[in-house]
């Protein structure tokens, strides 16, 4: 495999590796990220008035995603260990489309970003929705799972367009 320009995980010879940020300078970052989950009308209505046998969904789905952006090096191979400042997950429900559209903001003072960080909570937020959920609906669909922003560091700002 030869070297891709602009990809920082390889070296020259193709071979992965972690970027090494020793010598960044550390700024303030933050990167949002979205993604929703569809279930059916029964889930949904049972999510929103809080009587899945479980317990409290959203409440727990919401530690889940933030636990989730504490430990991003843990499952993403090149990921650094970061001591995040801030991670927040919110929820959105959107009655037309029967779905649950989640946001995680994740933020840090360091020499990388928190986009990976923003993204897996958004993910861990959803499956455990999913996991919570499971016994009511198995057709559930976690879908559109995206960067919406990031702001700091060397490549500056990211908005996505207006969706």
């Amino acid at each position: 495999m030869s070297h891709q320009p602009g990809f920082t995980h390889f070296d020259a010879a193709g071979n992965a590796r972690m970027v090494d940020v020793g010598s960044k300078e550390k700024t303030t970052r933050q990167a949002t990220a979205a993604g929703e989950i569809t279930m059916s009308a029964q889930c949904y209505q049972m999510v929103r008035e809080g009587s899945i046998s479980k317990g409290d969904v959203l409440g727990v789905a919401r530690v889940a995603g933030i636990m989730a952006a504490k430990k991003v090096d843990d499952l993403i191979p090149m990921a650094h260990p970061l001591a995040i400042d801030k991670a927040t997950v919110d929820f959105t429900f959107n009655d037309a489309a029967l779905s649950i559209e989640i946001a995680a903001t994740v933020g840090i003072t360091g020499k990388t970003g928190v986009e990976m960080e923003a993204l897996t909570a958004v993910s861990i937020t959803a499956l455990t929705i999913y996991d919570m959920c499971k016994a009511v609906d198995k057709a559930m669909i976690i879908s559109n799972i995206r960067l919406l922003s990031k702001s700091g560091g060397k490549s500056g700002s990211y908005q996505r367009h207006q969706e």
